[in-house]
């Protein structure tokens, strides 16, 4: 009788192990190339006390935020799961107004921090961020807006030409820290390549209030947008956006960008993937007034946005690390 009472004891106690390590990144679904990655990311996404110089002015509101997410899931990382942790993270700015061009409201490049007003691409980055302080177990404003500057500028140094525009640029920049990683296999659902020709800022600079009037600035962008042209990327064609193949690909808070066929543009938006029981869904930050100017989880499915508008083409993939 003992021994049986033990033996119950013991399914019970693995049975419990069973449950705290499942949440746990199982380091073994990661490659060698991954790791190799995440040490760059260690290297890069650490403790900092201070703040630098050219940060611009924010308001307490969002430090406080931006501790108290830290604070509130370092203890939780153990027990979330990498892709619960990206989604809680990013439902805490539900209904965050939309708002554009909330990096270009000054003179000169400034490090800007708003997380009350949010575009497609502040919002992903505000939420990368986050997600990479929680994972390292940081907790200070100062941490969040150095780990900001290193997703946000090429080689995570300030600068207008720097700023990482286009999402092809973000992409690749961040997937060299070891930030994110690009998924594009397996063929298929990434049945289709995008040869990339982004010169929108240059050919538009009147629209830029920092290009205007820098004819130096417009070059340099230029530049770099020629070095990127004639690349080929692959990507998922909208017809591919029902396949049963895609649950096994995509996960929960994966970033998806929206490829287009606009002249000059690589992506027209961003968001985050989630899954409900009716399919993908996209968690973004809407500028459409049916989804009231805001951060939203749309009931809409993400087949039907994408059905909705003729430019869109089909989605590229990228995965926090």
């Amino acid at each position: 009788m003992m021994k049986q009472k033990y033996f119950f004891i013991g399914l019970a106690l693995l049975a419990l192990s069973a449950c705290g390590a499942k949440a746990e990144r199982n380091m073994n679904e990661y490659s060698e190339a991954d790791s190799i990655a995440m040490a760059r990311r260690d290297s890069l996404v650490v403790p900092i006390d201070t703040l630098p110089s050219y940060i611009d002015t924010y308001t307490k509101g969002d430090s406080v935020l931006v501790v108290q997410i830290l604070k509130e899931y370092v203890p939780q990382k153990k027990t979330l799961s990498h892709e619960q942790l990206i989604l809680r993270v990013a439902r805490h700015f539900l209904g965050v107004p939309y708002v554009a061009h909330t990096l270009d409201r000054n003179d000169e490049e400034r490090l800007v921090i708003n997380l009350h007003e949010l575009d497609c691409t502040t919002y992903v980055e505000t939420v990368t961020a986050l997600v990479l302080c929680i994972e390292q177990g940081l907790t200070r404003f100062s941490d969040y807006v150095h780990t900001l500057e290193v997703i946000r500028y090429r080689s995570g140094k300030m600068s207008y030409t720097n700023r990482l525009h286009y999402f092809h640029w973000w992409l690749q920049d961040n997937e060299q820290k070891g930030l994110v990683r690009e998924i594009n296999e397996p063929d298929p659902p990434f049945t289709a390549l995008q040869t990339l020709k982004i010169n929108y800022m240059s050919l538009n600079a009147k629209a830029y209030d920092m290009l205007k009037d820098n004819p130096e600035r417009v070059e340099e962008i230029k530049a770099l947008e020629d070095k990127t042209n004639g690349t080929q990327v692959k990507y998922i064609p909208i017809g591919q956006l029902r396949s049963p193949l895609l649950r096994n690909i995509i996960h929960d808070g994966d970033i998806i960008a929206i490829v287009t066929n606009k002249r000059e543009l690589d992506t027209t938006h961003l968001g985050f993937a989630v899954w409900h029981k009716d399919g993908l869904h996209l968690m973004n930050a809407s500028s459409l007034r049916r989804n009231g100017n805001q951060v939203v989880e749309p009931s809409e499915m993400f087949y039907d946005y994408m059905l909705s508008r003729a430019s869109n083409i089909g989605i590229r993939v990228a995965r926090i690390l």
